[in-house]
Order: structure tokens, then sequence, then C-alpha cells
């Protein structure tokens, strides 16, 4: 198949996938603390990738190690607990549209910490992403009372910890392959999630043999496999057969997917929340345009 063609399947499927992954932490939390729901999404993902690609590390050099440590704690390990913990208190769609202003944080880190160059454009898509942000956080405080708004700034803390990975893997990783950084990541990851699993009561008995949890494990395990590992894969594949900007565009999609997850799983989203929505990506959509 062209690759024409193929990078629009690649970006429904990334779409449906990471999409797909906030209501699995919401299901997932069900029966697992937000602790460990985050080691346990750690060691499942780190498991699958070992296997398809554990012998891609022994390209990583010795001075990388502490770019792919400083990577894996910023990247993954981090705001696995960030969205675990977020998740307790908002709901699934507010949190996947608040990670959309990833790339915005993105490029604030860019130009505040490693010079990056910015334009016109980019400096607009920034304020307009923080207006539609606070709006979202404000009207979402407001149609649900019950639910403590604060939460929704761990899922922006999420998103300050990804814009120092992906600056990091930009300015010092270039020379490494995607594969062999998953792996080192969660290399470095898995002592850290098994110390934190341990504490969190989850080898107790009455947790291992409560059949909520067993159902929460499913959930996790998909999370942990398809929208962490395979997902990743997919993503370099994306951004091989086209160019960084489409395979940015993913960053539109996955909110809606997310919001019609979150509407089936009757969550309560008003008119306003989808126009502060609306304005968010757009603010990502003005900082990600070339000119």
């Amino acid at each position: 198949m062209e690759n024409t063609k193929l990078k629009w399947i690649y970006l429904a499927v990334l779409s449906l996938v990471w999409g797909s992954s906030f209501i699995l932490i919401k299901k997932s939390l069900i029966g697992l603390t937000p602790l460990q729901l985050g080691a346990l999404r750690t060691l499942f993902a780190a498991t699958f990738l070992f296997l398809i690609g554990f012998r891609s590390m022994k390209t990583i050099q010795a001075s990388d190690w502490k770019w792919i440590i400083i990577s894996a704690f910023a990247g993954t390990f981090i705001p696995a607990f960030l969205f675990a913990f977020a998740e307790t208190e908002i709901d699934s769609g507010i949190a996947s549209i608040l990670n959309s202003t990833t790339p915005l944080v993105t490029l604030i880190f860019g130009i505040l910490i490693f010079s990056v160059t910015f334009s016109k454009n980019q400096l607009i898509g920034v304020i307009v992403g923080f207006i539609g942000c606070l709006a979202l956080i404000l009207e979402g405080a407001s149609v649900n009372p019950d639910q403590n708004y604060w939460y929704a700034l761990l899922v922006l803390c999420a998103s300050i910890c990804y814009a120092i990975n992906v600056n990091i893997i930009k300015r010092y990783m270039q020379h490494i392959s995607p594969m062999a950084i998953a792996n080192g990541n969660f290399l470095v990851l898995v002592v850290p999630a098994l110390i934190v699993l341990f504490f969190s009561d989850f080898f107790k008995s009455d947790v291992m043999h409560d059949p909520i949890v067993h159902t929460s494990l499913v959930y996790i395990s998909i999370l942990a496999v398809i929208g962490t590992g395979i997902a990743k894969v997919l993503f370099n594949k994306l951004v091989q057969i086209s160019t960084p900007v489409f395979a940015s565009s993913v960053t539109y999609t996955i909110p809606i997917v997310a919001l019609l997850w979150g509407i089936l799983d009757n969550e309560k989203f008003t008119l306003y929340q989808v126009f502060a929505s609306g304005v968010i990506i757009l603010g990502v959509y003005l900082a990600n345009r070339n000119k």
C-alpha cells in the first residue's frame, strides 16, 4: 500500500488507541489504586517491549544513559502516576483534552530552557491554548461540583514532563533508535516500578483474590501493551512514512475518541466545554503551523 494511504491508516489507529487510553485508566482505577496502576502499567509495557526489542539497547552508548534515565522518568514514569491520580477526580474526556496542551508546553519549554526559536504564530498559539485550557477547567469545576478540578493541574504537570522529554530526545538522543530509547527507558523503570508496587499493598491476599482487581488488570494490560508498547512502534513508523507535522496531528484527534468514550460512560460535557476544547485545539494548530 502506498505511504500516502498508509499514513492515514496509522493516524486513525493511533487516534483510536491513544484516545481509548483515558477510559482504560478510568476503568482500571475501579479495582486499583493510582500507585498500583502506574506501577503495573510500567511493568506490563516493559515486559512487552523487552520481548520485541531488548537487543536494540546494545546501540546505546555509556554517555547516553543519563539522558535515557531523565527521559524515562519525565516521559513515562511520572506521567503514568499523574494521570492515574488525576482521573480519580476528573473525567477521562477532560484529561484527554488537557493532555492536548503538550505541544504548547513543549514549545514553551523549548523556548525558555533549550533556546528554541519561535514564530509569531507559535506565540499566538500558546496564548490561545492557555485561554482555552483555563476556560475548560473553570467550566468543568462548575458543571461537576463534586469533582476536585485542582487535580486538572496534575495533567498539566504531566504535559510539562512530556515537554521536557520531547526536548531532551530532540536535542540529545537523535542518534539513538526509537526502539532502543523505549527499551532503555523501561529498563531503568523496572526496579522503581517494582518498589512502588511492593509498597502499594498490591500483594496482599485480599487484593490479589478480588474479582474487581482481576478485571482492572485486564484493562491495565490492554493499556500497557497496546496503548504504550504497540502505539510507540506505530507512531515511530508514522513519523517515518509521513512528516512530523502530519504525525503531530494525532494530538487533534485523540480527544475526539476520548470524549466519545466519556459520553458513552455517562460523563457530563457541555457546549461551553466543546467551545473551550476547540480553542485549545486551535491553539495547538497555530503553534504547529510552519509559517
